[in-house]
This record gives structure tokens, C-alpha cells and sequence, in this order.
């Protein structure tokens, strides 16, 4: 069968032909006469049409080589010492839009267009460079213009349809794959494209029409077999899904997407000994063919599918109980349907061995943590650690239960382990440094932060960290300044950062430079409540003793939902100060 047909394959074949048609070919009037074996006056051996054609001719062969680099400079010599050639020019704007130099392709063919305003290839390069600039409008108009003049451009049908598809203009995509396919009668893909259109605007009997001449016309394409499947399941119509898909499998019997819908099929029908059956073969065939995973994946799990995902797992897991992939499938699927207790069964019965292992335990570990379960977190975590000891990422799960259970000296410790075994691990660093934070180690937090620094120069997390670190120090702050500058430079839109970098102007007495950072982190953040009492105190130092009060008292609001008895104390004081004058 042949594979997946989609706009994009049968457009890109557009601009090879366009290359084809150009490229190495030497129009028969600008051939030099004595090329041409036309009697001619004598001409000095330098003229400079010999010197174009001889340029041109080297170009071309650099080019077949690859050389594009060498074939742009020869063919900008010819276009010097012929400049009036069209056929030169197009060559040229091709090879600078192989290289990706839109701008110069698109100059050149615009000024091939200006001398001759219906020349195809001219008008095919700028509307390429318009469709990858996303000028759909403009890129439209020219492939409009394209298959007016030369309507026998069969690609350009197709780009236009895409493009329309694209824009949701569904009337005028019809309207291009209509004609193409009334030019052109046996060109399957103005059929199909047809049919996607009737399927997206409801009229599934025109719909169902066109997939079948698609078919008519080439029987060994995939997707308008399942695209009529899609559509019959639109109509309820389980009878013809069936068929459709035995059909299929009588052409391609062991193809995976197929097996696997009319196994649902039939168990949507009751019919629960047939599905049995094709998921126990498909659950044996997993256990060597990785095409049963992705097509699983693909086409159920990635869309979300997950009821008919939970059919097809439950049949072939009990062909093949041991299989740790489709048990971490099963979990993720069963995660989806919000079944945690399902999902972790599925999760604890895969091998350490197996590919998904550790990214199992990573699910288990979250959902111990969101439990705030640290207790039986920590126990699953050393269990894991014992079955594999040499993963540095479990002991960085393990520090992280135990700093939020408060055993902060256990936490370094599980880092340090899990720096014996990866001495370069910025993620372990990072986790030390706030550890070290927690426990009042400023100066082993501020090392821990450079190492990932050296580590990692740009990431933003540690940057703005050790900026945000120095700032509530009050020390270092023009480098503190630059430290959060550049984290934003990585992430522009971050709330965090942002208040970090209007908390270093604070600490510098820039209260109202400071105002504008933490305004606008205010917004970011939706109203944090360590963004709002920075605020406050901006707005105490700028004398708006009211407004500071509003930003207190709301922080103290989202505080006391996550209370931190230190933190709510010194708030408390701040809107006892401000209340005892009178605001």
C-alpha cells in the first residue's frame, strides 16, 4: 500500500519539477552560435555572451554537485556578462531559494516579472516564498494567476487547495480541486481533497463519493480507506465500518491502524470473541514489532482516544501479561480517564529493565507527591534505587520527598549520592542549591547555583535564581541585574523573573523602575502573593501608603492558604503598621 497522502508530499513535488525544468537547460536562443553550429562572423573568444554560456555550463555542474555556494557565484557571473536573460535569472532565484535566501529569490523572479508579468516559474518561486512566509493572501493570488496562464500545472492546484485548506476557505479549495480534477480526471488527489472538504462541511454522501473514485483511480492508497472508515462512523453505520476494514485487511492483512479498529469494531457490537482474537495476535506481535506500539500511540493515545485505547490494551495485555510497554501505555491511558488507582497498577508492574521503567517511577513519584504521601514516596523511591542504582535521576526524586517532608539533611545527602554518580548534573546542583537555601546556607546555595551556571550557562531557572538570591541579600546587585536580564532573555514572559528583576531595582532604590517590573509580574502571575507584598513595599517607599495596604492585604488573603508561619507573621506586622496610621 502506499503510504499517507497528504498535501504536503504531493505539493513538494512542485518545486523539484519547477528545478527541472530550469535548471541545467540552456534555452535554445541564448545558445552562442558557434554551440549552436550556425555559421557566424567572427568573434573574439572573450565575448561576453562565450563568457555567460561558459559560466552558466560550470554552474550547472557545481550544482549538480551540490556545490551551491560555487553555482551562485558562476551564475551570477553569466547574469553580469548577459543580463538581459530571463532563463539566467530564474536559475538564480532558484539556487538562492535552495539556500534559503527568500530575499534574493524573491528580487530576482520579481524582476523576471516586471519584463514578462505571466511567467510561470518566475510567478511559482514568489508564490513559494510568499507560502513560506506566510503571506497565504498574496501566495493565493499568484498560484490563481499560475494555473489561469498554464493550467496544465497539476502541482499548483494542489499548493492553492492546500493553502485555501489552511485558511479554513473551504469554497475556494472545492472550487481549485474541482477544476483540477475536471482538467485532469484521473488525478486522485483533487478526489481525494475533495472528500476532505465534503467531510469537514457535513456533506458526507459527496464525501463518500469522492473517497471512492479516489479509490476507483488508485486502490493501493491508506487514507481514503480510513477516512471513509471516519466517516461512516460519523453515520453510525457499524455494518460498513466492518467492511471497509475487511476489505483493507484483505490487501494489507497484517496492518496494525486496521486490526486495531475492527477489533473495537466488534466489540462495539458485542461481538467480543472476534475482537478477542485480533487483540491477542496483536498483543504476541508487540512483543517484537514496534510498529503495534507506535500506530497504538498514533492513533488512539495521542488523540486522546482513550476509551477505545483501554479496549485494545485490556485484549492484547492478556495475550501478553509480561509486556512492560503496554503496561506503561495502559497507565498513561488510565491517567487520561482519571483513573489513578488503575494507572499505578498498570505503572507498578513494569520490569526495571524495561525502556519505560524510569519514566514510570517518575508517574508514581508525582502521584505520591501530590498526595503529599512522603512517607510510602520515600519507601517506593529506595525500593527503585535498589533495583537500579546507578540512576542519578531517583536520587533527585528522593531528595525532593525529603525536602518537603522537612528532612533537609537527608535531602543533601540523596543529592550527594546522586553526585557520585553523575558529578555533572545540573539538575542536582540546581535542587542542592534551594535545598541549601531552606536551611539558611546562603553561601553553599550561591556555589551550588554558579556550578549549574557552569554547567549550563543559559539556564534561566539558576540565573535568575542567583540574581533573586544576591537581591534579598542586598548584595551584588549590578550583577544581580544582569543575571536576571539574561534570564529573561530566555524567558521573556515569566512572572517570577520578572518580579525578581523589579525586587533587584527595589534593593537599589529604583522604586519606581521597581513598580513597573513588579506591575507587570502582577499581571504574569495573576496576582502571587509574594509579587503583591513586594508591590506593597514599593508602594510604601513611593508614599501610596493606601495602595500598599490593598497589595498587603490581598497577598495575606492567598497566604493564609498555604500558610508559613514566619511569612504571615512579618505580613501581619506590615498591615499593622500601616493600619495603627490610620490607612
Amino acid at each position: 500500500m502506499k503510504s499517507s497522502l497528504t498535501a504536503a508530499a504531493l505539493c513538494a513535488g512542485a518545486f523539484l519539477f519547477l528545478m527541472g525544468c530550469s535548471a541545467g537547460m540552456y534555452p535554445s536562443n541564448q545558445v552562442p552560435d558557434q554551440v549552436s553550429g550556425r555559421e557566424t562572423t567572427p568573434r573574439s573568444i572573450s565575448s561576453d555572451r562565450d563568457n555567460s554560456y561558459f559560466y552558466y555550463t560550470e554552474a550547472q555542474l557545481e550544482w549538480r554537485k551540490g556545490n551551491l555556494d560555487k553555482a551562485t557565484s558562476l551564475l551570477e557571473k553569466a547574469i553580469h556578462d548577459d543580463p538581459q536573460s530571463i532563463y539566467l535569472k530564474k536559475d538564480l532565484a532558484l539556487l538562492y531559494l535552495q539556500q534559503k535566501n527568500d530575499d534574493k529569490a524573491l528580487a530576482i523572479s520579481m524582476s523576471v516579472l516586471r519584463k514578462k508579468p505571466d511567467d510561470v516559474e518566475a510567478l511559482i518561486i514568489s508564490g513559494r516564498i510568499f507560502q513560506s512566509r506566510k503571506q497565504n493572501d498574496k501566495a493565493c493570488k499568484v498560484y490563481e494567476k499560475v494555473i489561469t496562464v498554464d493550467p496544465t500545472r497539476q502541482n499548483v492546484y494542489l499548493m492553492l487547495g492546500e493553502l485555501y485548506m489552511e485558511m479554513k476557505n473551504w469554497s475556494d479549495a472545492l472550487k481549485v480541486y474541482t477544476r483540477l480534477t475536471d482538467k485532469f480526471p484521473e488525478s486522485y488527489p483533487g478526489y481525494y481533497y475533495q472528500g476532505k472538504i465534503y467531510l469537514e462541511q457535513g456533506q458526507l454522501d459527496l464525501a463518500e463519493s469522492a473517497f471512492k473514485k479516489t479509490l476507483e483511480i488508485e486502490p493501493n492508497l491508506e487514507e481514503p480507506w480510513f477516512e471513509l472508515v471516519q466517516l461512516y462512523q460519523r453515520q453510525k453505520k457499524p455494518e460498513l465500518i466492518e467492511k471497509i476494514y475487511q476489505e483493507f485487511l484483505q490487501k494489507v492483512p497484517d496492518d496494525p491502524r486496521a486490526l486495531m479498529g475492527l477489533g473495537v469494531c466488534y466489540s462495539q457490537q458485542g461481538q467480543m470473541a472476534k475482537a478477542q482474537t485480533i487483540f491477542n495476535g496483536l498483543g504476541k506481535r508487540a512483543q517484537t514489532d514496534q510498529t503495534i506500539i507506535k500506530n497504538l500511540l498514533q492513533y488512539y493515545v495521542e488523540p486522546k482516544n482513550f476509551q477505545d485505547a483501554v479496549v485494545i490494551l485490556e485484549g492484547m495485555l492478556s495475550a501478553a501479561p509480561d509486556n512492560s510497554d503496554l503496561h506503561y501505555i495502559a497507565g498513561i491511558v488510565y491517567e487520561g480517564l482519571q483513573d489513578r488507582e488503575k494507572a499505578l497498577a498498570q505503572f507498578k508492574q513494569i520490569v526495571p529493565s524495561a525502556r519505560y521503567y524510569d519514566s514510570a517511577v517518575a508517574q508514581i513519584s508525582l502521584w505520591y507527591q501530590e498526595k503529599g504521601n512522603f512517607k510510602e514516596a520515600i519507601a517506593y523511591i529506595q525500593k527503585a534505587i535498589q533495583q537500579t542504582p546507578d540512576n542519578p535521576d531517583f536520587r533527585l526524586y528522593l531528595s525532593t520527598f525529603y525536602e518537603e517532608s522537612g528532612e533537609l539533611d537527608k535531602a543533601v545527602e540523596a543529592i550527594q549520592a546522586g553526585l557520585k554518580l553523575d558529578s555533572e548534573n545540573d539538575q542536582l546542583y540546581f535542587r542542592l542549591g534551594v535545598i541549601y537555601d531552606k536551611m539558611g546556607r546562603k553561601a553553599d546555595c550561591i556555589e551550588a547555583m554558579k556550578t549549574v551556571l557552569k554547567l549550563d550557562p543559559e539556564d534561566a531557572g539558576a540565573l535568575n535564581y542567583l540574581g533573586y538570591t544576591y537581591a534579598e541579600m542586598g548584595q551584588h546587585l549590578d550583577e544581580a541585574e544582569q543575571l536576571i536580564l539574561k534570564a529573561l532573555k530566555f524567558k521573556p514572559d515569566d512572572g517570577y523573573i520578572t518580579d525578581s528583576l523589579g525586587w533587584v531595582y527595589f534593593k537599589k532604590g529604583l522604586y519606581q523602575r521597581a513598580l513597573k517590573y513588579l506591575e507587570k509580574a502582577e499581571k504574569i502571575t495573576q496576582g502571587d502573593s509574594t509579587v503583591m507584598e513586594h508591590l506593597g513595599d514599593t508602594c510604601v517607599k513611593l508614599d501610596k501608603p493606601q495602595k500598599a495596604l490593598d497589595y498587603y492585604r490581598r497577598a495575606l488573603l492567598k497566604k493564609e492558604k498555604e500558610p508559613k508561619e514566619k511569612e504571615l507573621t512579618e505580613l501581619q506586622t506590615k498591615i499593622h503598621d500601616l493600619e495603627k496610621k490610620g490607612f
